[in-house]
């Protein structure tokens, strides 16, 4: 079994089995490029489709195991980059990035010392410092690679909770808006602070933080002898794509000695925006910084940091045993595209955003919850007959249930008030007006089915 390690005498064998696989990929990817012949955007192997296998008998054969793997996965998976998948907030990822993915694959050094390899080392720190840099934290900036944007949050409120010193656990509270929620909650958990020590602060109809509800939730706060431990504002809401007024709530977070966190993992494209980088105003007034890569500098999943505007006052570290050289994805993104290619990229999904937004507005059988500043666009199906509110959520339920099973397009789902509402993240910028106009009326179309087998009953 030694001819399947990675080494100086299986180079060859190495070569001829990964083009197979590169081959099987840019086939699948040509033939869905801009078509919705079969495999579509929502298909995939049943369940039951690895049931039969058994993984304590290997094939022995590479070939076998990608006929295998294309069958089961590579038909449905080369889709998530088809320009009427609307559903995740992750990006395509660019060619000189996935390149990277490769090289640090196959290499695969760790980043537990300098010397295994210190170019490794090196190279993550300069993104790191160019990325500190585009956010302005300043010379004293320090920031790490993670595995992901929660595990980025979750590091920058651990430091946030150091720096609260020996005050009463009980008493320490964070602050979050209300499109915010969830992961604040669950991050506080982990930190052994109950959910109590979470205050959603409410928002404005474009769902951003009310800055004089903040100011009155830290004064309450001092008022009854609680901690404001931390603020986490939102450059880019998952549901809304909504940006925080940033430069406010630093304004708060100085005058009542509180630690700023920016969880900027979906907007922090604008960093590399010639156009739009004014929407990020405030954000170098943060103690701490999260941006995935992944979400809008189009890189593979995952790529992930934690940045801290003062490397002396914190114990910023993570576990380098086995960490990844993520960093190297970035890096070939930046000496091949530049950082205004991958700007461009995000404007240009920004812009189709807002495309999109005043298509909905225009259009009566649509009601759309905010205007964008990002590149998502959650709305809803409203039929011309007066009907239940929960007849026009089942409708719309409907609607991205049938739309996937058709395999003509995937989009997402959001609460809204208690309400089910629908949700396009334009992420790719291969995806048109014309792919949203289409997707548009396939939920119509599905939504005015659905109510036409149940008016009598249902409005």
């Amino acid at each position: 079994m030694r001819s399947h390690l990675l080494n100086g005498t299986t180079a060859e064998r190495y070569r001829s089995s990964v083009t197979e696989g590169v081959e099987r990929v840019t086939a699948q990817l040509a033939a869905g490029a801009r078509t919705f012949a079969e495999p579509e955007p929502g298909s995939g192997p049943g369940p039951g489709a690895v049931d039969g296998i058994d993984l304590d008998e290997p094939l022995h054969d590479t070939i076998a195991a990608l006929d295998e793997l294309e069958e089961l996965y590579l038909r449905g998976a080369t889709h998530l980059t088809h320009p009427r998948r609307l559903a995740h907030l992750h990006s395509p990822a660019v060619i000189p990035a996935v390149l990277g993915e490769a090289v640090l694959s196959a290499v695969n050094s760790p980043l537990d010392t300098w010397d295994r390899p210190a170019g490794a080392a090196l190279i993550e720190r300069r993104v790191i410092d160019w990325t500190a840099e585009r956010i302005g934290l300043g010379p004293s900036a320090d920031g790490v690679f993670t595995g992901g944007g929660a595990q980025s949050d979750a590091q920058a409120l651990l430091l946030a909770r150091e720096q609260a010193g020996d005050r009463d656990p009980a008493t320490l509270r964070i602050f979050v808006s209300e499109a915010a929620l969830p992961g604040v909650q669950r991050t506080a958990r982990l930190l052994g602070l109950g959910d109590e020590a979470v205050v959603a602060v409410r928002t404005d109809r474009n769902k951003r933080m009310q800055t004089v509800a903040l100011a009155r939730a830290l004064e309450r706060c001092a008022r009854d002898d609680l901690s404001p431990m931390a603020v986490v504002a939102t450059a880019g809401t998952t549901d809304f794509g909504s940006i925080d007024p940033l430069p406010e709530i630093a304004r708060l977070c100085a005058q009542y000695d509180t630690w700023l966190h920016v969880d900027a993992a979906y907007g922090c494209g604008l960093l590399a925006s010639r156009r739009n980088r004014h929407l990020l105003d405030g954000i170098e007034r943060a103690d701490s910084v999260t941006v995935d890569y992944h979400k809008s500098f189009f890189q593979p999943v995952s790529s992930s940091a934690v940045l801290v505007r003062d490397r002396a006052g914190t114990s910023l570290r993570a576990d380098a045993a086995g960490r990844r050289f993520d960093a190297l994805k970035l890096w070939m993104t930046l000496r091949v595209m530049g950082a205004d290619g991958i700007g461009d990229l995000f404007d240009e999904v920004c812009d189709l955003a807002t495309r999109g937004w005043k298509l909905l507005v225009a259009d009566p059988r649509f009601d759309v919850v905010a205007e964008p500043q990002l590149s998502t666009l959650t709305f809803r199906y409203i039929p011309a007959e007066i009907c239940a509110p929960a007849t026009i959520d089942r409708a719309n339920l409907y609607a991205r249930k049938a739309l996937f099973a058709s395999g003509e397009a995937v989009v997402a789902g959001a609460e809204v008030g208690g309400r089910q509402f629908l949700k396009f993240t334009l992420l790719d910028p291969e995806t048109t007006t014309e792919d949203i106009t289409a997707v548009l009326e396939l939920i119509a179309d599905h939504a005015e089915r659905y109510l036409g087998e149940h008016l009598d009953r249902a409005c």
